[in-house]
């Protein structure tokens, strides 16, 4: 039985890659079933897996939520299950990079939203289609996307199923970094690696900050770093130590 989503470890980032190549990736319950027992197996390994990849196999990122499992009817194994998986994702303590690379639309692109930073290869398209198929968002893109590129591009984006280049999305702060094609991969292992080299702990810190934090007035968002922060590493002390000898 083909996996349908493959899990690589590459020097402490974990590539979660969606395998459903000859279906452009597709999104299906069978697939978010796999996604959501890998993300449970990460969530417990912060020492050995300090960034996640979420990426897919083939043509493309993902070109979205499989229209024929709607039509046909989905059997979920609870209401709600596939943004509880998506939850699952950005609630890992471990940082998320979604790489896109060619069709990123709608389910895809709230699947996408499921990662602290999104990066590009310079060939990916991004949409939000859920209006030409008459349907409403119910995995998160009417509340992530507002929050990652402001609320006027978002209704733009919602309101006219338009789709933007991977520039564009660079443009507006959808996507972080957009990378050549033909290095692509390569270049998003690189850009974990770039993070890796600093403090796990501080890694894992600041995105506890920022996501305990959102929605806060600064006030209070303040207080909650004051407060609610993981404090120094247990690596610290080496860390500077390494410093002052390399001065």
């Amino acid at each position: 039985m083909t996996e349908l989503v493959l899990r690589q470890d590459i020097e402490g980032v974990a590539v979660l890659t969606l395998n459903r190549p000859d279906k452009l990736n597709a999104l299906n319950v069978a697939l978010f079933q796999e996604l959501y027992a890998h993300a449970k197996d990460i969530e417990n390994t912060p020492e050995t897996i300090g960034c996640v990849v979420i990426q897919g196999a083939g043509r493309c990122f993902s070109a979205g939520h499989d229209l024929g499992d709607i039509a046909t009817g989905e059997k979920l194994p609870r209401p709600n299950f596939q943004a509880k998986v998506i939850e699952a994702l950005t609630n890992l303590p471990q940082p998320v990079i979604s790489a896109v690379h060619g069709h990123c639309y709608t389910g895809a692109l709230e699947l996408a939203l499921a990662a602290d930073l999104i990066v590009a290869s310079a060939n990916a398209k991004f949409a939000d289609t859920h209006g030409k198929w008459a349907l409403q968002p119910v995995w998160g893109i009417s509340q992530r996307l507002p929050r990652k590129v402001g609320n006027a591009k978002a209704t733009e984006m919602m309101l006219t199923a338009r789709t933007y280049s991977a520039g564009q999305a660079l443009d507006m702060g959808l996507v972080v970094q957009v990378f050549a094609d033909d290095t692509f991969e390569a270049e998003v292992i690189a850009y974990c690696h770039e993070m890796l080299q600093n403090s796990w702990h501080s890694l894992r810190g600041y995105k506890a900050l920022l996501n305990g934090t959102d929605g806060m007035s600064l006030a209070e968002g303040l207080a909650y770093e004051v407060y609610n922060g993981a404090g120094t590493g247990p690596d610290m002390a080496e860390r500077i130590a390494g410093f002052g000898k390399k001065k």
